[in-house]
């Protein structure tokens, strides 16, 4: 079975050979070089056997709002919407086109998103976790004008979904959900302020392929809400199975037994600190824990993974050694 076959067979819960392996991980050293950043991308996926590609938006986290300046929560106001040929969305499709050139052949092409409110706070502030107090505390201003803002970002994320999957020809989108820590919102502000963006995305990008990815992110390994996204319209779910204490087999069913992405805990901390057995384990060690993951959770409607992105350093050794007790079982 050839990696395009066994990727598709996953998402939509049809029988595999085995199941199918994918991590990534921030190319940040050259996410202001695209060529640079595409070629990353290929030297990874033609050194590691993985079976699909996620591109990384590195250096496009957030949203354009280009000369406005965000002193205030009536600033949000002055933040316009986007047309097709903004530099923000001809650049990322610039990446994803020479991505799937390169790789697509081969392999599935997914392509990274953020959600609404995650792209507008990376937009005017670069430190996410003063961005997180700010934009909370404009919610609790001024919910209205955050909410119009939003669907803005929304469209234009919409505008470059469009782009990516028809002219770039990617294969999917892979949409990362934040913003729901059990500290931040109630679940009636989560569903009044944030969801209504997020679900809008989501509507259109399954109009665009049929086969995305949700990503239900732990950030800075705090948990979430995670209820909060169980009945999100998707093929496949990925969450941090590590910081929820969520594994793959007990979440799989409260998701609607949609197909499942992840497993391992591969979170990091911006010091290098890392924890998890895909970082320490041996080689026994990790293709034990390769082979229990697809034990307990089948390998019908399974795709093994991260929680979220790996450490960059890592020895791509060790996602060899998992690929290997995949073709095991």
């Amino acid at each position: 079975m050839d990696k395009k076959t066994r990727v598709l067979n996953a998402l939509n819960k049809k029988p595999v050979d085995h199941a199918p392996v994918g991590f990534w991980f921030h190319f940040f050293d050259k996410a202001n070089d695209n060529d640079a950043c595409v070629q990353a991308h290929v030297d990874y996926y033609n050194s590691v056997d993985v079976d699909f590609v996620k591109v990384m938006s590195d250096g496009y986290f957030g949203f354009p709002v280009d000369d406005v300046k965000v002193e205030s929560v009536a600033d949000l106001a002055k933040i316009k919407p986007i047309g097709k040929d903004h530099p923000w969305i001809r650049e990322q499709v610039y990446r994803a086109k020479k991505v799937v050139e390169a790789l697509g052949k081969d392999r599935l092409v997914f392509y990274t998103l953020f959600n609404p409110l995650t792209a507008l706070r990376s937009g005017f502030i670069n430190d996410p976790r003063h961005a997180d107090e700010i934009l909370t505390a404009y919610t609790k201003e001024d919910k209205e004008t955050v909410k119009r803002t939003l669907k803005v970002v929304a469209d234009g994320i919409v505008l470059l979904s469009e782009q990516i999957i028809k002219e770039a020809g990617c294969d999917g989108l892979y949409l990362s959900l934040q913003n729901a820590e059990v500290e931040r919102f109630t679940a009636e502000e989560y569903n009044d302020i944030v969801a209504p963006s997020e679900r809008y995305v989501l509507d259109e990008i399954n109009k665009l392929s049929e086969n995305n990815i949700l990503h239900c992110c732990g950030f800075m390994g705090t948990p979430n809400r995670v209820s909060l996204w169980y009945d999100y319209p998707v093929k496949c779910v990925n969450w941090a199975t590590a910081v929820e204490n969520l594994p793959l087999y007990e979440g799989k069913p409260l998701f609607g037994d949609k197909a499942v992405l992840g497993g391992f805990d591969t979170h990091w901390e911006m010091n290098g600190d890392t924890r998890g057995i895909v970082y320490s384990g041996t080689k026994e060690e990790i293709q034990a824990y390769t082979r229990e993951l697809i034990i307990n959770t089948g390998k019908i409607g399974l795709l093994i993974g991260g929680d979220c992105t790996l450490e960059h350093h890592i020895d791509y050794e060790r996602l060899r050694w998992i690929v290997e007790a995949a073709k095991s079982l």
